[in-house]
């Protein structure tokens, strides 16, 4: 919307309008940048009334070349605007090529369940039953991504990475791609993951157009994190197998965490239930 002078603007009358009583969406779209405003008012409102009132922003995706945004299903629906979720880095173990090996390439990759490495070797990762549940949905308008893919990986019990970490270099487990049903969601049966140090307990996700997309090293279109939340990670890191998550949990905070700090996590915490006995489900709508 581009802006208007102030002879433009006027009330139902015709009057002219002096510039301080223009309104909230004079101010906010001359005033506020979106971020502020989002800490505000919340995501939903402002995000639709910025949406009007100013150019769309662009970002760089990567890899470099132009992603494609999944394309919301014309029967999907569609629950209104919601808060972007953040842009985050993929991190140095993210087994896209980006950093040393690629895993998206390899036959086996596109699983739901996560636990075990695919190919040479079968070995499982051990740890509590975790259901990771994400729901993507377009930002500006709250209609579902069917057909968008997912690539998830987070580390062990132990705080390992396969791929990355020594004495794990030839495992694959804990890292997958699906795609997203109807309503936008993507299931994956996992562990809990464990923490260590210098960071929250996490798990990484880059959102593709669709699978082909994905295995082929495609563009990526949104690359971010998930936050577990407090209460969950302490009663599994008091459980066997997690000995040395507890200690590094005591010593982060969401607030402190070098990638959720800024907003304390508040667009990728996720809602938690469930219980150690009986493994948890986390879910998180994911604004794209």
């Amino acid at each position: 919307m581009s802006r208007k002078t102030k002879a433009e603007w006027t009330d139902s009358r015709g009057e002219p309008i002096d510039e301080e009583d223009r309104g909230l969406v004079y101010d906010i779209g001359t005033l506020v940048n979106r971020r502020a405003a989002l800490g505000l008012f919340g995501g939903i409102g402002v995000t639709a009334l910025l949406a009007a009132c100013s150019p769309a922003a662009t970002s760089t995706p990567t890899p470099s070349a132009t992603a494609t945004s999944p394309t919301p299903s014309a029967t999907a629906e569609t629950s209104g605007p919601l808060a972007e979720v953040p842009d985050e880095t993929a991190g140095p173990y993210p087994g896209d090529g980006s950093n040393g090996v690629n895993v998206l390439d390899d036959s086996g990759i596109v699983r739901n369940d996560i636990r075990s490495s695919f190919g040479a070797s079968t070995a499982t990762a051990a740890g509590t039953p975790l259901e990771i549940r994400l729901t993507m949905r377009d930002a500006a308008t709250g209609a579902a991504l069917q057909g968008a893919a997912v690539y998830l990986w987070h580390c062990d019990n132990a705080g390992n990475y396969s791929l990355y970490s020594s004495g794990y270099e030839n495992e694959n487990w804990l890292r997958g791609v699906h795609e997203t049903d109807e309503t936008g969601t993507v299931v994956f049966t996992s562990i809990f993951p464990g923490c260590y140090p210098g960071r929250w307990p996490h798990a990484h996700f880059e959102v593709y157009s669709d699978v082909a997309t994905a295995i082929t090293n495609g563009p990526i279109v949104k690359t971010s994190q998930i936050a577990f939340p407090e209460e969950a990670c302490a009663a599994v890191y008091a459980t066997p197998g997690y000995e040395r998550s507890a200690p590094n949990l005591s010593g982060t905070s969401l607030s402190s965490d070098n990638v959720f700090g800024e907003d304390g996590g508040i667009y990728q915490l996720a809602t938690m239930s469930g219980s150690v006995a009986s493994g948890y489900v986390s879910s998180l709508t994911v604004g794209v």
